[in-house]
């Protein structure tokens, strides 16, 4: 009588036949097509990080399936896993994060052979796609929304007028502070008045906010609130914060 458990061992057609062999191979390759992408662009995780990640999700599936078929416990503990192996991807460089994309395309990566573990092969192949479009296609996009919000970041500035006049001609400062600014290419964020301590003195203040930096169109505005008969004195500075 022979063995079947020999006959498992020497018989490669049925090694071959198995679901396992072809899963495991498909989510290698697959961990490799992302992981490839991501030692072209010299990234942490590379080729042989995806690579495994995405093997070794699609081994635990795969097991957990064919231990307990009706229990998707597995995935979450694999899913919990590569989350403590993303988060040594992040680095806090300064004030700013590094390897968010990093971790998240080792999320993705583990997702892939959860599904080929699954037996979803064209699922996982889907996902390797996007994953592949994301991180490739979705680059110059993001560069160019960067590029775009800060120059619209840099291309407004904002400037603190200050004009003093006598405590009864407060209004009238106010008033006429109000329209030279409304007159020009100028925003009026803010606006406040401050006694001094002699009381027959006040300090208008102004905070306004122009397109651009043109230091020319501040002095016009300056020279126009010194003719007003009763400013004793005006002056204006560039401001890099917000109004409060």
């Amino acid at each position: 009588m022979s063995n079947p458990w020999l006959q498992w061992w020497t018989d490669p057609a049925g090694l071959v036949h198995q679901a396992t062999f072809p899963r495991l191979l498909l989510a290698s390759l697959l961990g490799a097509l992302i992981g490839t992408e991501r030692q072209w662009r010299q990234r942490a995780a590379g080729l042989r990080t995806n690579t495994l990640v995405c093997l070794g999700a699609a081994a635990f599936v795969d097991l957990g399936t064919t231990v307990a078929p009706t229990s998707p416990q597995i995935i979450a503990y694999v899913i919990s896993g590569v989350g403590f192996l993303g988060a040594g991807a992040i680095m806090k460089d300064g004030g700013s994060v590094r390897g968010l994309n990093t971790a998240a395309t080792l999320w993705c990566s583990a997702a892939v052979g959860a599904c080929v573990g699954a037996g979803e092969l064209l699922d996982g192949v889907f996902v390797t796609a996007l994953l592949i479009a994301v991180n490739s296609l979705l680059r110059p996009l993001a560069r160019y929304i960067d590029q775009r919000s800060l120059a619209t970041f840099h291309a407004h500035t904002l400037y603190r007028v200050r004009l003093t006049c006598a405590t009864e001609d407060l209004a009238e400062a106010e008033a006429h502070l109000k329209h030279a600014i409304e007159s020009r290419s100028l925003t009026l964020r803010k606006m406040t008045t401050e006694h001094l301590d002699d009381g027959e003195r006040s300090i208008v203040q102004a905070v306004v906010e122009s397109r651009t930096r043109d230091a020319e169109v501040m002095n016009a505005l300056a020279e126009e609130l010194r003719s007003f008969r009763c400013a004793d004195s005006v002056d204006w500075i560039e401001t890099e914060g917000e109004a409060e």
